[in-house]
C-alpha cells in the first residue's frame, strides 16, 4: 500500500512556527507501507517560519494580513505535479490546515474557531479522487 502523508504529521519541522505535527498513531500505521511525505508549503519555498495562515472570504491570508493565497496554490501545484504519476492508495493529511486540512480548519478569523471545510490540498486531492483521511482519524 502506498500512502502520502503530510511531513509534518511525520516530525518533519516544516510547520508555519518551524514545529512539526508528529502523530505516532500514524508513524505506526505507516511501519509496513510505501510512504511517500509531502509539504506543499515547502515545496513552493515558504519560509520557516513564517506567519501563521488561514483561510479568509476563500484566499489564504496570513494573521498579519498579508494575501498569501498564491503562494499556497502554486505549492498545491507543485505537490499535485510531484504526485502524478503515483500510484496513491491513500492520503493522510495534517488537520486544520489551509493547505491539508481535511474535516476542518480554522474559520478565518485567527482566534482558533473551527469550520468545517477543507484546505487547498485537500480539497485538490479530493476533487481528483484520491481517498483522504485527516491524521487525527488514524
Amino acid at each position: 500500500m502506498k500512502v502520502l502523508v503530510s511531513s509534518c504529521v511525520m516530525g518533519c519541522n516544516c510547520k508555519y512556527n518551524g514545529g512539526n505535527n508528529l502523530n505516532s498513531r500514524v508513524v505506526d500505521f505507516l511501519r509496513d507501507k510505501e510512504v511517500i511525505e509531502i509539504c506543499p508549503e515547502m515545496l513552493a519555498s515558504m519560509s520557516i517560519p513564517r506567519a501563521s495562515a488561514e483561510i479568509v472570504d476563500g484566499c489564504v491570508t496570513e494573521s498579519n494580513g498579508k494575501n498569501v493565497d498564491k503562494e499556497y496554490r502554486k505549492g498545491v501545484e507543485l505537490a499535485l505535479e510531484k504526485i502524478k504519476d503515483e500510484d496513491i492508495d491513500l492520503v493522510i493529511l495534517q488537520s486544520r490546515s489551509p493547505t491539508c486540512g481535511v474535516n476542518r480548519i480554522y474559520d478565518g478569523s485567527f482566534t482558533g474557531k473551527l469550520i468545517e471545510g477543507q484546505g487547498l490540498f485537500a480539497k485538490a486531492l479530493i476533487y481528483a479522487g484520491y481517498k483522504v483521511i485527516d491524521s487525527e482519524d488514524v
